[in-house]
């Protein structure tokens, strides 16, 4: 298993790697490096997504703001500065093999409010299905220290949850998990695959050694974390050499953290076992029959609705007997879908004015009862 099986990718870019600690300056020819190694991936069908650190640490420098420790306040300020330049010259990278770069601003806020989620989640899937590279970061001009994520590595991971990411690249300085500091300890081995995070495991990890790192091993690690549990794999390579990702598509040394399940297997468990259902859908035989054999479920097969859920809420979907046969995520809420039952897809826009796509519940979103 190697990047080359990558799918739907994240890679994580750290302030560290994009500027040059002594001069604050960016590393201008590397980022185009990688930009032509995003290119070779997009060439062979791979979906791509950055998650860039790097607004703080450019807007430090045009500020004057030399010093390592800095208030949240002058934080604030180096985003809202250094916001536009880290644009401007992933846009001008991309740009040079003809990929077309969508910012995405977001705080930890943006991950825990379900419809800020669904909106986020859904403008990322529409900006890939559109061919475009979404490039996120957190949105550090508004967050407070209580609301960040406080590192890219676990938004990272948070974001390959969100839209279903098969594997998530943190590219660091060094090859990867290592049984101790290498820095350190010339006997320490690295560590090429981890299967479960292990007390072991975690007391491997370090600390941030830069002043524009706030990560280190063990933000590594908590990304792990949340990645293997959504099903996506996670893999920690250098990432300070020239082509870091045509350096693993070539079989470069790193560690691979491997889930136990898919991404689409781990979101309907989580369907499944973590939402509780605000209302139920009844369905004609004809879709209950379409539903057990992977389609989605549209507005056409309604008969009736239950309940006052929103979009985005979890609901039971019953045959005509009453029996549950499945649950699933709604993408639209009680109201809307009273108003679209019965009515061909086409119909929909025409109806509400607006349309979250055809499905009223997507198959990727739906769990099978076990008959």
């Amino acid at each position: 298993m190697s990047l080359a099986d990558a799918k739907r990718l994240i890679i994580k870019v750290g302030s560290a790697l994009l500027v040059d600690e002594n001069t604050g300056k960016l590393r201008r020819a590397w980022l185009e490096a990688l930009a032509d190694d995003i290119a070779l991936l997009r060439e062979r069908g791979v979906e791509v997504i950055v998650v860039s650190s790097g607004a703080i640490a450019l807007g430090r420098r045009l500020l004057g703001l030399d010093h390592r420790t800095i208030s949240l306040a002058d934080k604030q300020a180096a985003a809202a500065t250094g916001q536009i330049s880290l644009s401007q010259v992933w846009q001008e990278a991309l740009g040079r093999n003809g990929m077309i770069m969508a910012q995405v601003l977001v705080t930890l806020e943006d991950m825990e409010s379900r419809r800020r989620y669904l909106n986020a989640r859904g403008t990322l899937n529409a900006l890939l299905a559109r061919g475009a590279v979404p490039l996120i970061n957190e949105n550090d001009t508004v967050a407070t220290e209580e609301i960040r994520f406080g590192d890219n590595d676990r938004l990272g991971a948070k974001v390959a949850h969100m839209i279903s990411a098969d594997t998530l690249v943190l590219l660091s300085d060094i090859d990867g998990l290592y049984s101790a500091d290498p820095r350190k300890n010339p006997d320490a081995t690295l560590i090429p695959t981890v299967r479960e995070l292990t007390p072991e495991i975690m007391s491997m990890a370090g600390a941030a050694p830069t002043m524009y790192s706030s990560g280190g091993m063990i933000t590594k690690l908590l990304a792990a974390e949340i990645a293997m549990k959504a099903g996506c794999r996670m893999i920690i390579a250098r990432g300070t050499i020239y082509h870091p990702l045509k350096a693993q598509l070539d079989g470069g040394p790193h560690t691979l953290f491997l889930p136990s399940e898919s991404p689409l297997a781990a979101r309907r468990h989580w369907i499944a076992t973590s939402l509780s259902a605000r209302g139920k859908i009844f369905v004609d035989a004809g879709a209950a029959k379409a539903l057990r054999s992977g389609k989605n479920l549209l507005a056409a097969g309604i008969a009736k609705v239950e309940g006052s859920f929103k979009h985005g809420d979890a609901v039971r979907v019953m045959d005509a007997d009453g029996t549950e046969i499945a649950r699933g995520i709604a993408s639209y809420s009680a109201e809307e879908t009273r108003q679209i039952m019965g009515q061909s897809s086409q119909e929909i826009e025409t109806t509400l004015g607006y349309s979250r796509g055809n499905a009223v519940i997507h198959c990727d979103d739906l769990v099978i009862d076990d008959v």
